[in-house]
């Protein structure tokens, strides 16, 4: 059953959109929280689970950081266990242009508090005995980033909105907002409408649906990663940065007793395939021979492909669309949605409640792709 109004409509039922109910409710608003599927089932269940404040932005530093504290006090607030693991990012550099970019990101990074460095190629091999020094230029390191368990986040925040009174509705989809005037009044799903004057869409990859539902331009589109986890690693060392060679983009990471390897792939076309497929298998393997030839010979356990959520300058969509009015949007993370969720649950709720937010995400507005004032992410992976 769904309830007959709501003061606040969250769709969207992964990390960003249940951290969003959960900081509302927490501040006392009557939250209704619509997923089309099981929570977290969509880019967040697929994530690689990483947690960082190591970019070139200050404004995805910001986010990065102050999410990596909430990380670090999840079993307070909300509760639960996440199986944090903060046993640093560490990118390995082999191009003179990405050493002074992160050089740059270094220092930048250590204003805002971010204990990262420039490391040695030497330095870089000691932390990640896997790693070959071959074409290496130097590296950069943060001690307090690293890993932990997606789901168990989303269903921290879940249990902890519910218990602020948010109602969770799951394999609801939503077909439709009504507009009158200028102002949002409904939210219209399979199982029937809610009246609402407040809406915030949460959707990931699937956002651009949601906002034609309002009429708004959501500039998002779905691109695939695949992701393999190996079987039973020997002697796998007890604090295993999660280690990325930043140039072509393969990293790796504990997983259990084996590794959690990924990388991305040039050719894969925009769409919601979610199949696996050997075609990325054949420059996996040539960049794993390449920088860490000893797990070459490790077997594939399982793997699976999740979406990233792409914006044109790699950097999220937050803020509140001119029109309608109240139809608020965070989405758009281009594969940092997980890592910055808490963060960008609470700048919503400030949104929501017309506070200035813990971090300026003004920068961040959909609107900015009308001007000239883009700014691309460089520390993507």
């Amino acid at each position: 059953m769904l309830p007959h109004r709501a003061d606040v409509v969250v769709i969207g039922g992964g990390v960003v959109g249940v951290s969003t109910a959960f900081y509302l409710a927490e501040a006392g608003v009557d939250v209704l929280l619509l997923e089309r599927d099981e929570l977290g089932a969509g880019s967040t269940s697929k994530a690689a689970g990483g947690v960082r404040a190591q970019f070139s932005d200050p404004v995805n530093i910001e986010l990065g950081q102050r999410s990596l504290r909430a990380f670090e006090d999840f079993a307070r607030r909300p509760g639960g266990e996440i199986d944090l693991k903060q046993h640093g990012y560490l990118f390995l550099l082999s191009d003179h242009a990405d050493v002074a970019a992160f050089e740059r990101g270094v220092r930048l990074q250590n204003e805002f508090g971010v204990p990262s460095r420039m490391l040695t190629v030497r330095e870089a091999c000691e932390l990640s005995p896997y790693v070959v020094p071959d074409g290496l230029r130097a590296a950069a390191f943060s001690p307090t980033d690293g890993h932990c368990t997606p789901e168990a986040v989303v269903q921290g925040y879940a249990q902890g909105a519910r218990h602020h009174g948010a109602l969770l509705r799951r394999n609801c989809p939503v077909t439709g907002i009504e507009v009158s005037r200028g102002e949002i009044t409904a939210v219209h799903t399979d199982f029937g409408s809610v009246e609402t004057s407040t809406v915030v869409c949460a959707a990931g990859a699937w956002s651009a649906a949601v906002g034609e539902f309002a009429g708004v331009e959501l500039p998002v589109r779905p691109l695939r990663r695949q992701i393999l986890v190996t079987e039973p690693v020997p002697d796998l060392p007890p604090r295993l940065p999660f280690t990325i060679d930043f140039g072509t983009s393969f990293y790796f990471h504990d997983e259990g007793p084996g590794l959690l390897i990924g990388m991305s792939d040039p050719d894969e076309e925009f769409g919601f395939r979610l199949n696996t497929d050997d075609r990325w298998l054949g420059r996996l393997a040539d960049a794993v021979a390449r920088r860490a030839p000893r797990l070459a010979d490790i077997g594939v356990a399982h793997g699976w492909a999740g979406l990233y959520e792409m914006t044109p300058d790699h950097n999220a969509l937050i803020g509140e669309a001119a029109g309608p009015s109240r139809f608020l949007y965070a989405t758009g993370f281009s594969g940092h949605g997980f890592l910055q969720g808490p963060a960008i649950g609470e700048v919503m709720r400030d949104l929501v409640l017309g506070r200035r937010p813990v971090v300026d995400v003004s920068g961040l507005d959909a609107r900015r792709f009308a001007g000239a004032e883009v700014r691309p992410e460089h520390n993507c992976v």
